[in-house]
């Protein structure tokens, strides 16, 4: 459906030039020869941009500005004017209009600015949206973003868990998202009004833990000056998240066992049993199968914890996903940083899409928090982006993967052989992971364009943009 545009000028002429180079670009054009007809015409016709000449008869360019701001939601408007002065120019942009631009208008400039102000309303439309889903999750639970084939399955699995109790252990990466997946189960279960009690078993001490998790009677230890109630009997007929369970002692593990077993437990240093309703997720990035075979798992307890099993998968093995999570995870840092980006741009979000994500979801926050603080203007772009900064990890030719040592050895390929280190530009990054993928489809050019989500076309520029064919024997 052509977009709408509204013209508004007193001067017939130059109302019939715009509306003509408009209609001429595809766009539907009503217009109008002053205000009052304007305001008469635009809820019916709903324009998604106004372009009004500043001095009309009667209602003035910047007074219609302010009274479709009243009556409408979305419309952006443009004040054209033949006398530009500093006054009207900054009594335009203070009012809200979008640009103030000096009649006559050129054709191209005239296209190139409805066009600029058009995407700009989507993507502010798009921002909006992504807003009101970050306050509507703040009220009914946190969202699990995903349209990737397995993370459908984990929506169908939250589904069917919301009407039971069962035991679930979430598995994946560190950074996947195991949490906000229990938090879903939780949140979507007949119990979301009890509490939700997150507990890192690996920030806390084994006596810690117990403690934390199972209160203490006065004069357990040292320190106890009063008996204090635990989280499994806090936590009512709500939910236990234990992260990191694969970590935890033999001895904690046997004494987690009783509470599954029989929904009992000691205080530490108490003698009276008590009892919890608590539904128990637990989550690891461990391989539990091979601590049980090396004795550092219970395998009774790996069975009880594993009634429903959730693998979350990386970040890297849905890339589809990631610019519905990057604009989801930008509301919400918008909000609670109050920094002005509202967009990420087409050149950012193929970096954002490309990049491996060895941190997985939480690196892409942290990535997309730290690009928000450091950017300017409303829009971030590929230049604020460091990624791969959110700690140490695998060498950089080792991180590469297949190519990677290849483009060590040349330092880069934008570098060539006396290249003087790594080179973490954009180019940089584009020519990496273009021989990345080429390696591994073996030169099919026609696979590795559909893998890098390009053309075949644009593929082969890389390629020989930076003379990727040398390293083809490497």
């Amino acid at each position: 459906m052509a977009e709408r545009v509204m013209v508004v000028d007193d001067d017939p002429d130059h109302l019939r030039i715009v509306s003509a180079i408009l209609e001429a670009s595809d766009y539907e054009v009503e217009g109008a020869e002053d205000a009052e007809q304007a305001l008469a015409r635009v809820h019916a016709f709903q324009p998604a941009l106004v372009l009004t000449d500043l001095r009309l008869p009667g209602m003035d360019g910047v007074e219609l500005l302010e009274r479709l701001q009243e009556g409408m939601d979305h419309v952006e408007v443009v004040v054209m004017t033949g006398h530009e002065d500093m006054t009207s120019a900054i009594g335009a942009m203070k009012a809200g209009a979008f640009d103030y631009v000096v009649k006559p208008i050129e054709v191209d400039a005239l296209r190139d600015l409805v066009a600029r102000c058009l995407k700009e309303r989507e993507l502010n439309l798009r921002s909006t949206r992504e807003e009101e889903r970050v306050e509507e999750e703040e009220v009914r639970g946190h969202k699990v973003i995903g349209r990737d084939p397995r993370m459908i399955e984990i929506f169908k699995t939250i589904g069917v868990l919301s009407r039971n109790r069962a035991t679930v252990l979430v598995r994946g990466e560190t950074g996947t998202g195991k949490e906000v997946i229990a938090r879903a189960i939780h949140d979507h279960s007949l119990h979301a009004r009890e509490p939700f009690i997150a507990v890192n078993c690996t920030a806390l001490s084994e006596t810690l833990l117990e403690s934390e998790l199972f209160g203490h009677v006065k004069g357990a230890f040292t320190g106890a000056v009063s008996s204090r109630k635990g989280y499994f009997e806090l936590a009512g007929t709500g939910t236990i998240f234990l992260d990191e369970i694969g970590d935890t002692t033999l001895e904690f593990q046997t004494k987690l066992l009783r509470v599954l077993q029989d929904r009992t437990f000691f205080p530490v240093g108490g003698e009276t049993a008590r009892h919890t309703e608590a539904r128990i997720i637990t989550a690891t990035h461990q391989d539990l199968e091979s601590l049980v075979d090396e004795g550092g798992f219970r395998e009774d307890l790996y069975f009880r914890l594993r009634v429903v099993e959730i693998v979350v998968p990386p970040l890297r093995e849905r890339r589809g996903d990631i610019p519905e999570l990057a604009r989801y995870l930008l509301a919400r840092i918008r909000k609670e940083t109050r920094q002005g980006i509202h967009h990420i741009s087409p050149e950012a979000m193929e970096v954002l899409t490309h990049y491996d994500w060895p941190g997985n979801v939480r690196e892409l926050d942290n990535a997309l928090t730290r690009a928000s603080i450091l950017a300017r203007g409303v829009t971030l772009g590929p230049e604020h982006l460091r990624l791969g900064a959110d700690g140490p990890g695998e060498s950089w030719g080792e991180s590469m993967g297949p190519g990677g040592e290849a483009l060590a050895r040349g330092q880069a390929v934008t570098h060539g052989e006396e290249g003087g280190g790594p080179d973490w530009t954009l180019d940089g990054a584009i020519a990496r992971q273009a021989l990345r993928v080429l390696e591994h489809t073996e030169w099919n050019k026609s696979e590795a364009a559909r893998l890098l989500e390009i053309s075949r076309s644009r593929l082969a520029r890389i390629v020989d943009k930076f003379d990727l064919e040398q390293w083809r024997d490497s």
